[in-house]
């Protein structure tokens, strides 16, 4: 097994279809990467929350976790919220790496990738 996981961090809602596109997203990445543990996580409203998933992956001797913010732009969440449980997980596991990665929508390739797909609407 791989020393590495992704965590696809997202912030959750109340319905449940929601969550579909971003469930797709992570089966996409995780077919990408065969062997390389994918989780996907939420803040709030939906399980699991990332510390579930850290906790999970830590358990599978995981020794470097990357979050992805499944978030178009990096707002107050991703500023001050994300930043504080990253912490706490750092001390809760302080041999496991973190790596927090852009917000996907603030990717270069992630916006171009949709600003392709608008221009096919015209």
């Amino acid at each position: 097994m791989t020393s590495s996981a992704l965590i696809l961090f997202a912030h959750g809602a109340r319905d449940p279809q929601w969550a579909a596109p971003l469930e797709r997203l992570a089966a996409l990445a995780a077919a990408r990467e065969p062997g390389r543990p994918v989780r996907l996580a939420y803040l709030e409203l939906m399980s699991p929350n990332l510390e579930t998933c850290v906790d999970e992956l830590a358990a599978q001797a995981i020794a470097r976790i990357v979050v992805v913010p499944a978030f178009i732009s990096r707002g107050a969440h991703l500023r001050r919220d994300l930043p504080l449980q990253i912490d706490a997980l750092r001390a809760r596991h302080p041999g496991l790496e973190f790596e927090v990665a852009e917000a996907l929508g603030e990717a270069e390739p992630v916006q171009a990738a949709m600003a392709d797909w608008i221009a096919t609407l015209a």
